[in-house]
């Protein structure tokens, strides 16, 4: 049986609050609170289903790689050191995989680079958006996600324009030639300074190349919550980018959040 997801963004996590404070107040409170509070319940919870609902449909191959990262026991897996553990929350998912997709459209990207890739579904949404000869470079730590990617991408024409690379993500950056006009990053959160710093200082961004950073918000804990090591690293992560004179950059509450970034 395919597992429940949890809740793992501002959204998802604040209607699953109010669901239950809903509940609370169901057994005993002033008929115009609990009306008020089941408002605040729906408005919160109604909103990730509303997107997907507008939002173009995947294509049959990107369906069927979220069911197979869907259905698989990821909490058997062992942690891969430079990683951390799999869970299939991990994955992009409809709404950011069209999100991505467009911006591949809207930046004429030839060539995308991503770091962390799991089980490839924005790699794969993201290729097909490209032009013909068009070419994704993804970089993942985790052998086993990335044969795992890997047979996916092969059920689709477009995954042949995918090339994975295995290992530390810096090590495969320091090994790459040629410019990217795409890159996005979902890897380890505390990496994620180390990998934009590393871009900005070397030839891998084109003219006008746009780096897109996923979890930005992770779970409210940057601004809301008592922050995990990821949430302090994320936070720090924030502050770098928005006091950094060399870009411009908007982080969307976008799923955890996405930050755009781009040299000024």
């Amino acid at each position: 049986m395919t597992a429940q997801p949890r809740p793992v963004t501002p959204t998802t996590i604040l209607a699953r609050e109010l669901g239950e404070i809903a509940a609370l107040l169901d057994a005993g409170v002033t008929d115009e609170l609990t009306t008020r509070v089941h408002r605040a319940r729906d408005l919160a919870a109604g909103l990730d289903p509303y997107l997907d609902t507008c939002t173009t449909s995947e294509s049959a191959a990107l369906a069927s790689l979220a069911s197979r990262t869907r259905s698989a026991d990821w909490r058997s897996r062992d942690v891969v050191s430079g990683s951390g553990p799999l869970e299939m929350e991990m994955l992009s998912g409809h709404v950011e995989g069209r999100f991505l997709a467009f911006l591949v459209h809207m930046t004429r990207a030839t060539r995308v680079l991503e770091i962390g890739m799991f089980t490839g579904y924005s790699a794969l949404a993201m290729a097909e958006a490209l032009p013909a000869g068009g070419e994704v470079v993804a970089c993942e730590v985790d052998p086993y996600v990335a044969e795992f990617a890997q047979s996916c991408f092969a059920e689709s024409t477009a995954g042949s324009a995918i090339t994975v690379q295995v290992g530390p993500a810096l090590d495969t950056l320091r090994g790459l030639d040629g410019s990217f006009d795409l890159v996005f990053i979902d890897a380890d959160k505390t990496g994620y300074r180390g990998y934009v710093e590393y871009l900005l200082e070397s030839d891998l961004l084109s003219d006008g190349a746009v780096i897109a950073v996923d979890n930005t918000l992770l779970q409210g804990q940057p601004y809301a919550a008592q922050p995990s090591e990821n949430g302090r690293a994320i936070a720090e992560f924030n502050d770098y980018v928005a006091d950094d004179p060399r870009v411009e950059q908007v982080l969307i509450p976008l799923r955890d959040g996405v930050t755009l970034i781009r040299r000024t």
